[in-house]
This record gives structure tokens, sequence and C-alpha cells, in this order.
């Protein structure tokens, strides 16, 4: 099991500079990219968008102590939703989920509660956590050990928490059950924050570090080996579109950047120069990591950056994600800047999902037959219908192998950290 050890860290600091001077001691060629458009990448922000702010109305109506919401009480919600289109209408579209009623007093007052089939998708929701919770709690955990404190803010990991998998009530659910492992801080400024109790070393691995250990593969075994030993590198998974990865430039770049060592993004980096080749191949570990963490492998720029002191990343992030289209692609679509890590997709569908996304995954279907069976009245569709297997319209895939193409002249702005 890899810890964090002083040893390992010399023998990283050896291996780079041992590769300083077979570098001749010149910095990285870098090669200024276009941006990639990927359109099942795009795909899955569109289709999530809508899930997400679904979810979130779901689980506010559950909270309200009347067990509905009226258009009034979320006619402000639009930007907090990431929709782009207000509220009400929102609402309208899914009949499958939220069922439309007057109010008692006032009639002209649409309200909302959930249909009898979203309670009991939400049923089994709960019962995923409840399952699950130990994978819960170790990765954040993990998210916490990250951070440069130990430390995170409730506002950050709130925005957070429908990428990571927590609970809705999470505070009091889960964080609460564990005091040996989270417990409630302070910020200097005043806002609450979350902290790790104790450093946990079985924890201390990374992804791409499990990986390789668990790679069958005899050359692949046995190079992660040697990285055990600090004798060899550990080098990320590429994707590149058709032809891209194949230029003399781009291949000779990414060829230097994969030798360089690789640093955990659970030790400590105070040792490294900042503006070293290293710590930028550091601080693509570090948000490898955290998108590996989070469980649809995404998630926006807006919340990343909410963590980039304690994650001890550039203050420029965004130009990692535009100089490493391999490992990152960065989708505009929705109004939005999202992130999303190539290597968790395949033709636009999660590698690996969780139970949590399978069941999004029939979220959404049921939400799709609101939308398109809606004209026939919501007393036609069953909810046997409803939550059969998910038909071909819902699992859209563009043909053939992952699409991506070169915008020309549309090249994503590196200094700009602005929606």
């Amino acid at each position: 099991m890899f810890v964090k050890s002083q040893s390992f860290l010399y023998s990283v600091s050896k291996l780079f500079h041992q590769h300083q001077q077979w570098r001749g001691m010149g910095a990285m060629t870098k090669v200024r990219l276009k941006w990639v458009k990927n359109k099942n990448l795009d795909h899955v922000i569109d289709t999530e968008t809508d899930l997400k702010a679904a979810c979130i109305l779901k689980d506010a109506i559950k909270r309200s102590p009347t067990g509905f919401l009226t258009a009034k009480s979320v006619a402000d919600w639009q930007k907090l939703l990431g929709l782009t289109v207000p509220v009400l209408p929102f609402l309208r579209r899914y009949p499958t989920l939220f069922h439309e009623f007057p109010h008692a007093r006032y009639a002209s007052l649409p309200c909302f509660k959930l249909t009898d089939t979203a309670l009991m998708l939400d049923s089994q929701e709960q019962i995923i956590h409840q399952s699950h919770e130990a994978d819960t709690v170790e990765r954040l955990c993990r998210v916490l050990m990250m951070m440069r404190t130990q430390t995170v803010s409730l506002r950050s990991l709130h925005s957070l928490k429908f990428d990571l998998g927590l609970p809705d009530n999470y505070e009091k659910t889960l964080v609460m059950k564990y005091p040996d492992h989270f417990c409630f801080v302070k910020a200097s400024n005043g806002n609450p924050c979350l902290k790790l109790v104790k450093w946990r070393d079985e924890f201390a691995f990374s992804a791409l570090q499990k990986r390789n250990e668990s790679n069958v593969v005899t050359g692949e075994d046995c190079l992660y080996r040697e990285f055990k030993r600090g004798q060899s590198t550990l080098t990320f998974p590429m994707s590149f579109p058709r032809g891209y990865g194949a230029q003399k430039k781009v291949k000779a770049w990414m060829d230097e950047f994969q030798k360089l060592p690789y640093i955990s993004p659970y030790d400590d980096p105070s040792n490294i120069d900042p503006e070293s080749d290293l710590m930028e191949k550091r601080a693509v570990g570090v948000l490898h990591e955290l998108l590996s963490l989070t469980i649809h492998k995404k998630t926006k720029r807006n919340y990343l950056r909410s963590m980039r002191a304690e994650l001890n990343i550039p203050h420029k992030f965004t130009r990692l994600f535009t100089r490493y289209p391999g490992i990152f692609y960065l989708s505009l679509k929705c109004k939005t800047t999202t992130v999303i890590l190539k290597e968790g997709y395949r033709r636009g569908k999660l590698v690996d999902p969780h139970p949590l996304t399978r069941l999004r995954d029939k979220f959404y279907h049921v939400m799709r037959c609101g939308f398109v069976y809606r004209a026939r009245g919501l007393g036609m569709v069953s909810q046997e219908e409803l939550l059969l297997d998910k038909p071909e319209d819902d699992d859209h895939e563009e043909e053939g192998s992952e699409e991506e193409e070169i915008v020309e002249g549309s090249e994503l702005e590196e200094d700009s950290e602005d929606e």
C-alpha cells in the first residue's frame, strides 16, 4: 500500500534530477493546442444538467415541512439549478416526477409534490447510500486528504455534493456518524468547514496507482513494481482525437510529460519548485484524482476554483485542461464550463458506473417519459411502463468511435477563468 513517506519523496526527487540531466536541464517543450469538440461528452453534459436540477428539486421537496413547493418559492432558483429555462416550465416538463396541484388557499398558485414513482426512486437511492456508506466515507476522506490543511469549506463541499454522490443531508446523516473521521471547524474568516480528524494511510493511494496495481498485464505490472521502488514513473491514460496524438510535436511533448516522476496527490509538494514541470505534472495528478473521486467523472470548473488554494494548484489552472486534452475534456455546454476525465467514458458512457449513477440513469428515463408522453396525459403512463428498460431514444450515442472535432479558430483562452 502506498503511504506518505520521506523516503519515497527522496526517490522521486532523485529520479527527477536524473530526468533533468537526461533532458539537458531544458524546460519541457509545450505545444499550443486547439480546443477539440467531443459530441458524445457534450451530450452527457446536456442530459445531466436537467438530471441534476431535477434531483435537487426532488430533495428540496422532501425537506419541505409541507411536502411540496410553490412556484413562488422556487421562482429565483434558475441560476442555482444551472437551468437555461425558468423553474416553473421545467417542473411542468416532467409530470412523471412532479405532480402539480393548486394551493389550498390561493387557487392560482401552482404547487408541486413528488409522484409515487419519484418517491419510489428516492427510497431506492437511500438504500444505495446506506449500502455504500463505507465507500462514501472513504471518498470524502480522500478529498480532505488532498487539501493543504485537510480542511474544506462546507460551501465548496455542498457544490460538489451531487458529483461526489453524497447524501442530501450528509452533514447529519453521514459526517456526524463518524466523529473519528470528520469534525466541523470554523475558518479564520468565520466560514464553517469540514476537517479530517486523522490522516488515513490506507486511503493515501491514488486512482492512477490503483489502476496500475490491479493491472495484470505482465509488462505494466513490472513497471509498477519499479515505480514503487522509485525506479520508474507512472503514466496517465490518454485518448486523443483521430490523428491528433500522432502529430510529432504533440507526441514528443506527451512523451516528455509521461517520463516526469509521478507525485501522489496525497504527498506534501512543499519541496517542489512551483514553477517546475514536475509541479505541473503534480497539479495534473491532483485534478485527475479529484475527478476520479466524482461518481460521474466530471465537475464544474467553478467548483474546482473554490478549492484551488487548498489543492495547491495554479491560479490559472484551466490551461492544464487545454494543455492535456488526452486526459481532460473541457465542455462549454449549458452556459457553463465542465471538466471531464476522458478515461472515465467510452462512447459517451461511463466505463465503471457507480450504483448511484445507474439509479440516476433510471431517474432520467422517468423524466424523459414524462417529457415525451405528457401530451398523452399522465394517467395513460403506468408506473410499470415508466420503469421499463430505457428506450433507444434515451441511449443516444454517436455512431462509430469517440467523435471529436478540432474546431478551427476556437481556441479556449488559457488565462480566462470567467464563466
